[in-house]
C-alpha cells in the first residue's frame, strides 16, 4: 500500500511538472491567449514635400489576439520624428492609431524608423516613414 502511494504521488508530481512546463511555453512562445498587433501597413512614403510642409501619419493597427493589448513603448529613430501612441489597452478586435509627425525642416531625403515594444504574440514591431524635403527656393 505504502508504494501504491508513493507511485501516485510521484505520477502527480510528473503530470504537474509537464503541465506547468507546457503553461510557460505557451507563455514565452505567446501562446493562443496573446494578444497580437496587425498593422494595415507599416511604411509610408511621403514622396517629395517643401520644406516646412505638414508631415504627419495616423499607422492603423489592430489588435487581432484573445488578450489586451498594451503598447509599453514607442520609439523614433531622430529626435526629428515624434510619435503618439495610445497609453490604455487595446480590447481585442479593437483598432487604434499611432500618429507620427516628420520634422520637415531638414532639406533632403530621409528615412526614419519607429519601434513599437508590446505585450504581443510579436513584441516588437517596426514601422517606416520616408520622403524627400525640397527647399521652398527652388523652382519647379
Amino acid at each position: 500500500m505504502k508504494k501504491l502511494i508513493q507511485l501516485f504521488c510521484i505520477v502527480a508530481v510528473c503530470i504537474s511538472l509537464n503541465t506547468t512546463a507546457q503553461d510557460k511555453k505557451g507563455v514565452l512562445e505567446g501562446g493562443g491567449t496573446s494578444p497580437e498587433i496587425t498593422f494595415t501597413k507599416t511604411e509610408h512614403d511621403f514622396g517629395s514635400m517643401k520644406k516646412g510642409s505638414d508631415m504627419k501619419y495616423d499607422f492603423t493597427f489592430k489588435n487581432t489576439g484573445k488578450t489586451a493589448l498594451v503598447l509599453n513603448n514607442v520609439k523614433a529613430s531622430c529626435g526629428c520624428t515624434t510619435p503618439k501612441w495610445p497609453k490604455e489597452p487595446i480590447a481585442p478586435g479593437k483598432s487604434s492609431t499611432i500618429n507620427v509627425t516628420y520634422d520637415s525642416k531638414r532639406v533632403g531625403p530621409f528615412t526614419k524608423s519607429i519601434t513599437i515594444t508590446s505585450n504581443a504574440k510579436t513584441p516588437t514591431v517596426e514601422l517606416q516613414i520616408k520622403g524627400t524635403v525640397e527647399d521652398d527656393l527652388k523652382k519647379q
